[in-house]
Order: structure tokens, then C-alpha cells, then sequence
């Protein structure tokens, strides 16, 4: 069984909540289809030696510097905002900060839910921030944003998950930055479907959950979560609204095999699911899910053929992608005429 570790946290403003981290190396997954049980990679990878399992050298990042990021951060903290690119240690971050795009965390930094893959916070909320959506926007029109995205940790112990402060955020974006779009990406509210409408009458433009992974893998990925609930949350959401955008997306590295990507991929298709991202799973630390190994970047290539196949209007697939990554570009490739996308993915 995995084994929790439990301590309080002071925050800031000195509200004290607690964190509850999982050391899931003793936590036993099922093997694969037909296969041997999964062999993971040490946490500390040596790097130059052969066969060493050090990070390869596709897998780089650029260092979070320059104008833009500075500019960014300041805008932040002088709005006591959070982001999902802080707080889950994105590697892009030095990237799309410099390119004046960010995506906002609601709801607070602290998460409900204790997924095995997650560097955010877990614990218990200490408050409900009601001006948070005013000043979301306020940060969205002096960056002068073009593409906002908004996204939240789980907020369990709120009727309705948070949803009502999703519909303000997107209200006041839209007045305070006309012409703005607005994407999502959001929790599964626990299938609450009044929730979900009244996100959706806000008309986002493109609404984003991720299934995270494989569904043999849930118990340990995200305990709390059901692939069922979230294959329909992203099915109703389309009903809800036909001409907006679904989107989902998925990690590779935790001991999945292709058959169960492929099969992942065709049930996003089957609940009407638009753009979809693929990325690597990376380690935060030991109290995280272990990594099985690194995909390559032409097995990223074969991922997004295949989805292009299935009939996804956009695929985004490589090693540092992550939901938010190019959310504008694949907005408006997804949105696009024709079959220039689709030709583009199966070349």
C-alpha cells in the first residue's frame, strides 16, 4: 500500500491548511495487457553515462528568463494570482511567459484531490476568493491577451465545484477584454451536469478536461476520478454546447503500452472530443508516480498521425506539451477550414 505523509502548512496570509503527499513506490499497478509488470526509472538518473536513463537531450527547456516572464510574474503577485504554470512546475513556462500567454489557477492553490502525478498542493481550501474573477480579467487586459486560459484545482467541498466561479471568470473577460477568447480547462465537477451548465452559459470557447491517462492506471493516477465520468463530462459538455471546442489530453511514462493509448484515443473520439494533447510525463519529486521511461519524439509523431486518423481536428504530441501549450494555435487550427490539419498530421 503506498504510504501517506501528512503536515501543516502556514500559509501567506497565515491560514493554515494541510498537505497530504503519497509515496507511490510501494503502491502495486496492474501489469499491462498481456504483458510483465512495468519496471520504473530511480527518481535521481545519472546523466552522460550509456544506459544510465538520464534525461535525453530532446528533452529540454529553455530557462524562465527575459522581459516577458519578468513582466508576467510582477503582474501575478501585484494581483495575488496564481498560475498552473508555477504551481505545477510546467517546463514551458520561460517560453509562453516570454510570449505574453499564461494560463490562470482559480479556486485558490490548493487541491482537494491528491492525483499521483500532481506538484500542486494537497489539502483543505481555506476560503472562497469571490473578487478572484475580477482581477483575473484586470490581469488579462494589461497583458493584452488574445487567448486567456483559466483552470483550478479541485474544490470537492463546494456544491457545485467551483463551477459558478469558472461562469464569472469568463463574464468578466469578456467585458473587460473584448475580442479575448477563453478556454477552460477544468475539474469533473463530479459529473454534476447544473454544474457544468452553468460553466457552459457562459459560452467558453473551448472547453478542456483531461483524462489524464490509461484507464487501468486510475487508482493510482487520479484516485479520486472515474474515466467513465470524465468520457461523459466532455460528451455533455458538446451537447451542452455544439459549436464550441472539447479538448482532452493524456501523459505517456506511467506504464502504459500503445493498445491502451489507441484505445484512450478512440473513446475521446466517441465522446466528441476536438483537440487533443499528448506529453511526457515528468517526476516532481519522490512523493509522485514513478516514470516508466521517456517516449521518443518520432513515437510523439506516431501519436498525433494516428490521432489526425481517428478525425481529431488538432493533435498536439511531444515531450514538453501540456494542455495550455499553443492552446491559441490549436484554437484556431481546430476552428480552420478544410483539411490542412488533418493532411499536416499524417505526413
Amino acid at each position: 500500500m503506498a504510504r501517506r505523509q501528512v503536515s501543516l502548512k502556514v500559509l501567506e496570509n497565515g491560514a493554515q491548511t494541510f498537505e497530504v503527499r503519497h509515496r507511490w513506490e510501494d503502491r502495486p499497478v496492474a501489469a499491462p495487457p498481456g504483458g510483465a509488470p512495468t519496471e520504473y526509472l530511480p527518481l535521481r538518473q545519472r546523466r552522460g553515462t550509456p544506459g544510465a536513463h538520464g534525461r535525453p537531450e530532446w528533452l529540454k527547456a529553455r530557462a524562465p528568463v527575459g522581459e516577458g516572464y519578468r513582466d508576467i510574474k510582477e503582474t501575478m503577485r501585484g494581483l495575488n494570482l496564481h498560475t498552473v504554470c508555477e504551481e505545477a512546475m510546467c517546463p514551458n513556462i520561460g517560453e509562453c511567459w516570454n510570449n505574453r500567454t499564461a494560463t490562470f489557477m482559480i479556486l485558490g492553490n490548493i487541491c482537494t484531490r491528491s492525483c499521483g502525478f500532481c506538484n500542486v498542493l494537497t489539502g483543505r481550501p481555506t476560503e472562497l476568493d469571490l473578487d478572484e474573477p475580477y482581477r483575473v480579467a484586470e490581469a488579462a487586459k494589461k497583458m493584452g491577451l488574445k487567448h486567456a486560459v483559466i483552470t483550478s484545482v479541485n474544490r470537492d467541498e463546494l456544491e457545485d465545484g467551483g463551477a459558478s466561479i469558472f461562469a464569472e471568470t469568463i463574464r468578466e473577460i469578456r467585458a473587460q477584454v473584448p475580442g479575448c477568447a477563453v478556454e477552460v480547462l477544468t475539474p469533473d465537477f463530479k459529473g454534476d451536469r447544473d454544474a457544468l451548465r452553468t460553466l457552459i452559459d457562459s459560452r467558453p470557447d473551448t472547453f478542456n478536461h483531461n483524462v489524464e491517462t490509461v484507464p487501468r492506471l486510475y487508482p493510482a493516477v487520479r484516485p479520486q476520478a472515474k474515466y467513465d465520468r470524465s468520457l461523459e463530462v466532455l460528451r455533455h459538455v458538446k451537447e451542452l454546447n455544439p459549436d464550441g471546442l472539447t479538448k482532452s489530453g493524456f501523459m505517456v511514462g506511467l506504464g502504459e503500452v500503445e493498445e491502451e493509448l489507441h484505445e484512450t484515443m478512440r473513446d475521446l473520439r466517441d465522446h466528441a472530443v476536438d483537440i487533443l494533447t499528448i506529453g511526457q510525463y515528468l517526476r516532481p519529486s519522490e512523493n509522485h508516480l514513478p516514470m516508466s521511461r521517456y517516449y521518443t519524439p518520432k513515437e510523439f509523431a506516431s501519436l498525433r498521425k494516428y490521432g489526425f486518423e481517428l478525425g481529431f481536428k488538432h493533435v498536439e504530441s511531444g515531450p514538453l506539451v501540456r494542455s495550455s501549450y499553443h492552446a491559441h494555435e490549436q484554437t484556431a487550427d481546430a476552428r480552420s477550414t478544410g483539411s490542412a490539419g488533418s493532411a499536416a498530421g499524417a505526413d
